[in-house]
C-alpha cells in the first residue's frame, strides 16, 4: 500500500524511507504505528488527509498520514 507518512519532532526516527508499505489487508492506523515501531504512549496527535482520527481508522491507498508526539513548552 502506498502511503505518504510524515513523522514529526521526536517521532522522526520512525519515519519510513519508502512510501510503499506492506501492511496487510484493510490496515488501520494502529497497524501502521505497529509496523513503524512507534510506542502508542509516545503518539499524541494523528492525522489522515488533514483530519484528526483514532487509532482504528482504516487506511486507504494514497492516504497522507501525519504523526505527532506530545509537545511541551511554556
Amino acid at each position: 500500500m502506498i502511503l505518504e507518512v510524515k513523522c514529526y519532532a521526536t517521532l522522526v526516527k520512525y519515519q519510513p524511507e519508502q512510501k510503499d508499505l506492506l501492511l496487510g489487508p484493510q490496515p488501520t492506523l494502529r497497524d501502521l504505528i505497529g509496523f513503524l515501531g512507534i510506542p502508542e504512549a509516545e503518539l499524541k496527535l494523528r492525522f489522515v488527509n488533514g483530519v484528526h482520527v483514532g487509532l482504528d481508522h482504516e487506511l486507504h491507498e494514497g492516504d497522507r498520514v501525519g504523526l505527532f508526539p506530545a509537545v511541551g513548552g511554556g
